[in-house]
């Protein structure tokens, strides 16, 4: 758990000194000169994304002290691009021609029904956690520390149950170290791919779940997309409500976000592992609100110490010195400065990325739906490192 006060030092820092907008009912513009970003970067950034170098981008967003300084969509013929494959056998294609887990389908993806709200995937398990903080904030949601079994009975006839299973907790779910039997490490194209077989299964909990153990919890990071629909079960056993509903009433309204849509799984919970579409702008209210702490125009929507735990590193996501490490659903990825040691960001399929960079006070959201292994794709990282250094 490196980094855990520094990186909660340059979070309050930034949530104290920083100018206050709340943009509820919509963000405030402005320049990239006034906002004191290098334009020649951007404009450069804007010149290979639309020259196609990073394949299918759709959306390029940079909002800097809290007001939008560049905000730019991309259009692409997603039925040319992938109208071929939507009839096909494979393991992006779900159940059927039509399933919202088709992902060559594009009445889903990557707009639903063409319109502006655009796929997540993954990062939905970074919004996942951030109501369970809300949750937990309110005092709905128990500790997370709390065994998972716990929230089970006899009627649910949990398999493969041994000591492992009865220690794995709540955070082991969040942070992706559940030490469940899973292999998620190859390419979602590849039917080998453990989040395959999830997505077609009709309850992904069970699934999940019943699942034989493969080392201690909390042991080693690794990915794990079906612990994530766990927390979904958790969180209506915990609390009585369905995640999403408890999400509309006090996270999204409170931050003036009134237009979403939460793909459910098989069984009829909330795909708290990939389901959730947001605009971009919404989405990016969301790190706004981690960039201040977890405050928002004068409510305290998070704790500030769910914000602490949640982008303090839990575990590494590999061995490599500057790789990621992971919070509470968090990527954090180190920028080598002590003042705000890790850029807090989001990742799913097909490219979508939120970031926020604390130390120069800037949200910036990437959308795209680059599908194939082997194709180009954002560079995320570098565009993080290239972005912050072009804010003076």
């Amino acid at each position: 758990m490196i980094g855990r006060v520094s990186a909660l030092l340059a979070v309050s820092a930034l949530a104290a000194g920083a100018q206050t907008v709340w943009p509820t009912k919509g963000w405030p513009t402005t320049t990239l000169g006034d906002a004191k970003i290098n334009k020649a970067v951007v404009d450069s950034i804007d010149a290979e994304i639309a020259s196609g170098r990073y394949g299918y981008v759709d959306r390029m967003l940079i909002i800097r002290h809290g007001q939008i300084a560049f905000d730019k969509s991309y259009k692409h013929d997603y039925a040319k691009a992938y109208g071929d494959s939507v009839n096909k056998s494979g393991a992006l294609n779900g159940s059927d021609p039509t399933s919202p887990y088709n992902y060559y389908n594009t009445w889903w993806h990557p707009y639903y029904q063409r319109g502006d709200l655009h796929t997540l995937q993954s990062v939905t398990k970074t919004v996942t956690s951030i109501v369970v903080g809300v949750a937990t904030t309110r005092g709905d949601f128990p500790s997370l520390d709390r065994p998972v079994l716990s929230f089970f009975g006899p009627a649910d006839s949990v398999r493969n149950i041994d000591d492992r299973k009865q220690r794995m907790t709540v955070r082991h779910l969040l942070t992706m170290t559940a030490g469940i039997d899973w292999n998620e490490n190859l390419p979602y194209a590849d039917p080998r791919n453990t989040a395959t077989d999830l997505e077609v299964s009709p309850d992904w909990v069970k699934y999940t779940f019943n699942r034989p153990m493969m080392e201690e919890p909390g042991k080693r990071f690794n990915y794990n997309s079906g612990a994530t629909e766990i927390v979904a079960s958790v969180f209506r056993r915990a609390t009585g409500t369905d995640i999403e509903e408890y999400a509309a009433q006090h996270l999204f309204a409170p931050l003036g976000i009134t237009h979403w849509f939460w793909k459910r799984s098989g069984s009829g919970l909330a795909d708290t592992e990939g389901g959730l579409y947001l605009e971009a702008r919404d989405l990016a209210k969301l790190w706004y609100l981690f960039s201040r702490n977890g405050q928002w125009d004068g409510m305290q929507i998070v704790s500030a110490d769910w914000v602490k735990s949640s982008v303090s590193p839990f575990v590494p996501t590999s061995p490599s010195p500057n790789a990621a490490s992971y919070g509470l659903a968090w990527w954090l990825h180190p920028t080598g400065k002590p003042t705000a040691p890790y850029y807090l960001a989001g990742s799913g399929f097909g490219g979508q990325i939120p970031v926020a960079m604390i130390d120069q006070d800037m949200i910036v959201v990437f959308n795209a739906w680059n599908l194939l292994p082997g194709h180009p794709s954002m560079p995320a990282r570098r565009m993080m490192d290239r972005l912050a250094a072009a804010a003076q």
